[in-house]
């Protein structure tokens, strides 16, 4: 059995009822988050260390905001917190800036401030702070201690919800309150668990992606065949979105915030797309094994210290969580009964796929790998890809890569699919919607 989660996003029925409350958590959230947000900046300040998600759930158990929410909700908001604090100190971009406060801002004239107020931030109860009707699509949220008014008031919020036809919510494991600031109004998003038959391999093949920074991923089959996935368009979001923040008056006022969640929500739109549409080719291709590179001896060196790729290399690198990627990829082909397995990625980009032949100097230009040992040129990602479905490093894996019979043309001239905003990844003659 394979567990996978669903989320369904739903439009709230009684929204006029309930909205009130959620404001009010919504409300609570964001003052939390400054808590602790105040929190961790003094203890950055005083000891050089960021606190974790379980030091700011011991520190602030018993702050008064925490009481603003059900624990679990709380739980999640120092969570988020945390890991926000965790992606800003692993970044290598000077223009990064730690999370910032939540607070909304209004000026006068003369551009003083005259009014602060928090932002309804999204509000997220598990499955303790959850009681699921699903026979009338009402769910019941369990309110704050700090929101209970009076001793015999609800202590929860009763919310009517509607999904898509057809979508029938079951095993419902997280709610998410999420406000949406130009439709004015709240909708939620359920998380709901799936047990499913894990299905058969496809097939026999096997399939090599080598990630990185010109083409985000490069997929090469065992039946000669390649794929490239250029990743122009988290480049292009990766430089635009960063100026756009810088520019903000107040880095965790309204619009950036608005900035940062609207960069987010591009990426993960786009990793999720392209994991899909490679583990569709794979479906089709009849692939039951992926081998991906692991990076990090790409993003270390020897004695475990960062490589310096200079100022625009370290933010390609860092700004794409490649991680995050396979993790993806890792769960949509298990739906499909496809192994995903990360391999060791030393060599695969200087070793030639057919010979064997490894030279630093073969390499010649970004996209050109030459072998000066059997004269083959090919496409250089395509190579690494083909090195790492062969898995190079691994002595037991590495007879195939020197058979003298196979083509080489294939390595030349692979597909190419790039990102539509519209559809997904199409062939590059068909996208029509790839501009930011």
């Amino acid at each position: 059995m394979l567990e996978i989660h669903r989320t369904h996003r739903a439009r709230i029925r009684n929204h006029s009822q309930v909205a009130e409350p959620l404001d009010r958590h919504g409300w609570s959230a964001s003052k939390l988050w400054n808590v602790a947000n105040y929190y961790s900046r003094q203890q950055w300040e005083d000891t050089g260390e960021i606190p974790g998600h379980e030091e700011l759930k011991s520190e602030l158990k018993d702050h008064d905001k925490y009481r603003g929410l059900h624990s679990q909700s709380s739980q999640r908001v120092l969570e988020e917190l945390a890991e926000a604090f965790n992606s800003w100190y692993s970044s290598d971009d000077d223009r990064d800036n730690p999370p910032g406060y939540r607070k909304r801002n209004y000026y006068d004239d003369q551009g003083r401030c005259v009014h602060e107020e928090h932002p309804r931030s999204t509000v997220t109860w598990k499955q303790k702070g959850i009681r699921h009707d699903p026979k009338h699509n009402r769910v019941r949220l369990s309110k704050g201690a700090n929101h209970k008014d009076h001793p015999r008031d609800r202590d929860y919020i009763l919310v009517e919800y509607e999904t898509r036809p057809g979508i029938s919510v079951e095993n419902l494991q997280q709610v998410r309150a999420v406000y949406d600031n130009a439709k004015e109004r709240w909708e939620l998003h359920l998380v709901c668990k799936d047990d499913i038959e894990t299905p058969d391999a496809p097939g026999e093949e096997t399939a090599g992606i080598d990630l990185g920074i010109s083409n985000f991923a490069a997929v090469a089959y065992s039946m000669e065949e390649a794929d490239l996935y250029p990743g122009n368009q988290l480049k292009q979001d990766g430089y635009y979105f960063p100026k756009e923040i810088a520019k903000c008056d107040d880095s965790g006022g309204e619009r950036a915030t608005r900035l940062h969640r609207k960069w987010s929500e591009r990426r993960r739109h786009f990793f999720h797309a392209l994991a899909k549409h490679i583990v569709q080719r794979c479906v089709e291709k009849g692939v039951g094994r992926v081998n991906v590179g692991d990076l990090s001896s790409v993003r270390e060196d020897e004695n475990g210290q960062a490589k310096n790729w200079g100022q625009h290399g370290n933010l390609d690198l860092h700004g794409w969580a490649f991680d995050r990627f396979t993790s993806i990829l890792e769960y949509k082909a298990k739906a499909e009964g496809i192994e995903v397995v990360e391999v060791d990625e030393g060599g695969t980009s200087k070793t030639c796929s057919v010979c064997g032949k490894e030279d630093d100097g073969q390499r010649v230009e970004r996209g050109l790998y030459v072998c000066e040992e059997c004269d083959a040129a090919f496409n250089a990602d395509v190579n690494g890809a083909e090195n790492i479905r062969l898995d190079i490093n691994d002595s037991a894996s590495n007879s195939e890569s020197t058979s003298g019979d196979r083509s080489t043309g294939w390595l030349a001239q692979p597909g190419v699919y790039l990102y539509d905003l519209s559809c997904g990844f199409e062939p590059q003659a068909e996208v029509v919607d790839s501009k930011p």
